[in-house]
This record gives C-alpha cells, structure tokens and sequence, in this order.
C-alpha cells in the first residue's frame, strides 16, 4: 500500500485528471468506483477548476476545503451560493 505524502482538498474534476494517469486495469474497486463517479460528474477542464479554487481562496477568503465545494458544485446563483457560504459563517454581499 502507498503511502499518503501529501493530503489536500481538491474538486473532482482534479480527482478525474489524477485518475486517468493510472491504468484502469491496475485500480483497485474503490478507485474504479470513484473514477466512475468523477467521469459522470466533472463538468469543467481540471485548469479551470485549479485556477477557480484558487481564485476563490485569494479573492473571497475562503479556506481550501470551501473553494473545493464551491468548483465542485458551481452554484448557478446567488442565493445558491448563500446557503452554502451561511452554513460557514460567511457573507457573500451581492
């Protein structure tokens, strides 16, 4: 088993990029599972969800773990994106 070097929060379409450098044939079931879940889900280009994570963190002070749920569920509006944002004591002013 390998060993965790690093652990950091990161959106699906991140996950899916790191998936498909490995075999499929070579993936154990829970990856299988995750791969599966990820190619069904991602919707943007893995660069653009980096530079959207990162951007979120410069710009509107959010954590890393909250810029990855914002990429990976891209509210499409305001009041979507409150009801994320109250449930972590943050005001997002229009």
């Amino acid at each position: 088993m390998e060993q965790v070097k690093t652990k950091k929060p990161i959106s699906i379409s991140e996950v899916k990029e790191i998936l498909e450098k490995v075999d499929i044939e070579s993936m154990d079931q829970i990856q299988r599972w995750t791969y599966d879940y990820v190619s069904k889900f991602v919707k943007i280009d893995p660069k653009v969800a980096k530079k959207m994570r990162e951007q979120l963190i410069k710009e509107c002070e959010l954590t890393t773990e909250e810029a990855a749920e914002i990429v990976n569920i891209r509210p499409t509006t305001l009041a979507e994106l409150r009801s994320f944002t109250f449930g972590w004591k943050k005001l997002i002013l229009a």
